[in-house]
């Protein structure tokens, strides 16, 4: 990896990605909690809605 992509940040994200990655991971951890800690292949579509609508809710709160 080149070091342009670690400056400033140990994990070497940016700090939107890093949000992002944050934001994801609540979300599927909310959704495993929902579904037994399974995400069964017919629930993909749905659980992928529900990521998108939080990467959704943390852009539109950057944009303010």
């Amino acid at each position: 990896m080149s070091d342009v992509y670690v400056v400033g940040d140990p994990d070497g994200l940016s700090p939107l990605l890093t949000e992002l990655r944050d934001a994801v991971a609540r979300e599927l951890h909310a959704q495993l909690a929902l579904r037994a800690e399974r995400i069964e292949l017919a629930d993909v579509p749905e659980a992928a809605y529900q990521v998108t609508l939080r990467i959704d809710e943390l852009l539109s709160q950057r944009r303010v």
